[in-house]
């Protein structure tokens, strides 16, 4: 009798639950259907009110792996484009995150606290209000249309993250490791690549998943800084499409989806290692 009460009551609530769940799903993968729904339809069918594409086609896709409308006449290099800043930009975040860490909480340098924190201010100031600053430095020292202006920026910008999670992580690393090291005779550097780096191995991992996305996602900074079709990113290319008083919002939806795989891949490939790399560096203290 208890047990059939105790069923009773938790029933209403466990139903309300999967409402909202349901509910959320749909109101999530709504925009996601819509953007394949356009992708798989011709343009003049596209402001059609069908559920279902009526005569779904490839087409749109085909064109872009074709490159065969002259708005995608690019649209690979410019992937590369993407895929080179959004390397660069975690390979670099992680070398200067660990580094920096490695140095306030194992080497215990002074006032390593304030370094951390300063770090995290740089986040006070919303990113959009630093592009024209950024704009001005990179201009002036030639970095204009190039990517490294925006891996500089991006790098800037993920970098006081990646300090304050590598260092919350460390502590969970023990300093008798280190200290053993010490006394076999390794040095800091040994320390670090042979003790430290393969420790923080989760952290690595999402942090450096986190800066590529980052990169990957940006459109403000790539859009001020890089300007010739040969070196912008595919967000920035995307973007042209709405400079068209009819633009082909079929090609503009699968140019997009097929921009959407890789970031899609990495995630799901490394998210285990993202959620015990967060999760860790976010309790520890």
């Amino acid at each position: 009798m208890t047990t059939s009460v105790r069923r009773s009551k938790h029933r209403p609530g466990d139903i309300g639950a999967v409402l909202l769940g349901i509910v959320l799903l749909i109101w999530t993968l709504a925009p996601l259907y819509n953007m394949v729904l356009v992708a798989v339809q011709e343009k003049e069918d596209v402001f059609s009110t069908n559920v279902w594409p009526p005569h779904p086609s490839a087409h749109a896709f085909t064109t872009v792996f074709t490159e065969g409308y002259w708005y995608l006449a690019n649209y690979w290099r410019q992937m590369g484009n993407s895929f080179f800043i959004g390397i660069m930009v975690a390979v670099l975040t992680l070398a200067i995150g660990s580094g920096a860490s490695f140095a306030i909480t194992r080497m215990k340098i002074r006032l390593g606290w304030l370094l951390t924190n300063a770090a995290l201010l740089t986040y006070v100031i919303p990113a959009s209000f630093l592009a024209i600053p950024f704009y001005r430095i990179m201009k002036t020292y030639g970095l204009a249309d190039n990517a490294w202006a925006v891996i500089a920026v991006e790098v800037t910008f993920a970098t006081p993250y990646a300090i304050f999670i590598f260092s919350q992580y460390s502590a969970s690393i023990p300093l008798e490791l280190d200290e053993a090291a010490r006394i076999d005779g390794a040095s800091p550097g040994q320390i670090f690549f042979r003790i430290f780096l393969p420790l923080m191995a989760p952290a690595l991992v999402a942090i450096g998943t986190y800066a590529l996305l980052l990169a990957w996602n940006e459109y403000l900074y790539a859009f001020l800084l890089l300007s010739s079709d040969s070196t912008i990113t595919v967000p920035v290319a995307l973007g042209k499409f709405l400079n068209s008083d009819e633009a082909p919002w079929n090609y503009l939806m699968a140019a997009a989806i097929v921009y959407a795989l890789p970031p899609l891949v990495i995630y799901y490939s490394f998210r285990r290692y993202m959620t015990a790399g967060l999760t860790m560096g976010g309790v520890k203290g």
